[in-house]
């Protein structure tokens, strides 16, 4: 795994195994994690962020919603963080904050990796529409479901910014097949998502989407098909 800087303000932090990919963002003593992979590479991952987050008082995890993949190493992750000084606290979509609280294994899918979730509070609970702010930086909270129905993206409109979660990929899109996913709203995410003005897209898995506009073109022709 070798950390990947994005300029201006973002760190990669490639997924492991079935991990997913894993953002920093930092802007003066706060900082934004987004998803935490399985939890079963934690160790790995943390003498990077460590690095970066010398200063830092507040972060928040955010989780763009709820596999396992993306929150299973979520108390793992507080518990690291909170040892160094660190208060944390977690936010997501409100439909993905149930599952987590709930400990919804059928929804978040642990049993695919032979693990169960723990359950944990979610402080901060988004609809879609909302802001959301780190330090000076300000994102916009995207509802987006498809993949699942909590599914969200964080928007920086003005550095044209997007982190897309499981909805789409360079090339295809999240799985719809899961529970509370769905094709027919993954179609309309991906329609609404035609009036973003975005440079980068940097999604759950894999790379960083760079082509973004023919990209999201490709993947519309290739769901409406599906339909």
């Amino acid at each position: 795994m070798v950390p990947v800087e994005i300029p201006p303000y973002v760190l990669l932090l490639p997924g492991i195994w079935q991990d997913s990919n894993i953002y920093l963002v930092r802007s003066e003593d706060e900082a934004l994690l987004i998803d935490t992979g399985t939890g079963m590479f934690i160790g790995q991952y943390l003498p990077f962020l460590m690095e970066r987050l010398s200063g830092v008082e507040r972060l928040t995890i955010l989780n763009t919603h709820e596999h396992y993949d993306h929150t299973g190493g979520n108390l793992r992750m507080k518990a690291a963080l909170e040892k160094r000084g660190i208060t944390v606290r977690f936010a997501a979509h409100e439909l993905t904050a149930e599952a987590i609280e709930k400990a919804n294994d059928r929804i978040i899918l642990a049993f695919h990796y032979g693990r169960s979730f723990e359950p944990h509070a979610v402080e901060v609970k988004f609809t879609g529409g909302e802001g959301l702010r780190v330090g000076s930086l300000s994102f916009e909270v995207l509802h987006t479901p498809g993949h699942t129905r909590g599914s969200i993206m964080l928007y920086d409109r003005e550095e044209k910014l997007l982190f897309t979660g499981d909805t789409i990929f360079e090339g295809t899109i999240g799985r719809v097949d899961f529970p509370t996913g769905s094709l027919g709203e993954m179609l309309g995410t991906l329609n609404r998502l035609l009036d973003l003005d975005v440079d980068l897209g940097l999604p759950g898995h894999g790379k960083v989407i760079l082509n973004w506009d023919e990209n999201l073109r490709k993947v519309l022709k290739l769901t409406e098909g599906l339909l």
